[in-house]
């Protein structure tokens, strides 16, 4: 049994082929839960992590546990080496120096982009909260929540409920919600059902945990409009595979398709 398993875990074990470069208006996009830098092999290695997120190519990446947990919050992450390697810098999400997010959730760009920072506490069992992010972008404006759902069902369906509530005041512009959801179920017995009528269905998605045998699509990118993302997939490289439980998710944005559509229909309505 455990040669077949093995046989399987080599099967999936395939580095990842480059991915072609995005066009013009579009982006890449990446979500990851670095779990505060300790990999399975139970080594805390913050440069490991950082190589990581350099593989990705993403423009922008939304990380959860990206702080300490418990006393004072402080970034875990070598932000000099981040943006030498990844060439990425942190939103100021953080209340606390060398903080880099909001309840571990931190969001990074490319330097010089200008963003409108909100943060956002969840209800729930646990500790839990999102960063919404308005970011100014070339390609248009792009609204990204970057979230870290709770373990217990009922908790996500509260969180998704905050996090749909929030967005119905907000000014429509097109947006991400990513992060690490804690949920595997699609359709409608999902805890994130509650989230369809802004994201659509919630559908099953690539398996991201754990690391060593991913089976289970904890972690999620949604859309509004839903033709925003495309290309929804795992990065699973070698380095990937030991530097966290979970696998990086990436995906591509069709960001200036987006907006030029939208701002066609603000213009006829």
């Amino acid at each position: 049994m455990r040669q077949l398993l093995a046989g399987f875990r080599d099967a999936r074990r395939r580095s990842p082929a480059p991915r072609p470069p995005v066009g013009d208006g579009e982006l890449r996009l990446a979500s990851w839960n670095l779990h505060k830098c300790v990999g399975t092999d139970g080594r805390f290695d913050p440069h490991r992590s950082v190589s990581v997120i350099a593989e990705l190519g993403a423009d922008i990446i939304a990380l959860q546990e990206a702080d300490r947990r418990f006393g004072r919050r402080v970034g875990l992450l070598d932000m000099r080496l981040l943006e030498k390697q990844a060439g990425l810098v942190p939103l100021p999400v953080s209340d606390v120096a060398n903080g880099h997010g909001w309840h571990g959730n931190a969001i990074l760009v490319r330097p010089g982009t200008r963003a409108r920072l909100t943060r956002l506490a969840l209800p729930g069992a646990e500790p839990r909260g999102a960063v919404l992010a308005e970011l100014d972008l070339p390609q248009g404006p792009l609204r990204l929540v970057a979230a870290h759902f709770g373990l217990l069902p009922r908790c996500r369906r509260r969180q998704s409920i905050a996090i749909l509530d929030h967005l119905a005041e907000a000014p429509a512009m097109p947006t991400v919600l990513c992060g690490d959801l804690n949920e595997w179920k699609p359709g409608e017995g999902s805890s994130l059902a509650a989230l369809a009528p802004l994201f659509g269905p919630v559908l099953a998605g690539p398996p991201s945990f754990p690391t060593r045998m991913p089976f289970l699509p904890l972690d999620r990118i949604l859309a509004w409009p839903q033709p925003l993302v495309s290309e929804v997939e795992v990065h699973d490289s070698p380095l990937a595979r030991i530097a966290s439980d979970h696998l990086p998710l990436t995906a591509r944005l069709h960001l200036a398709e987006v907006a030029e559509t939208l701002a066609e229909a603000r213009a006829a309505a």
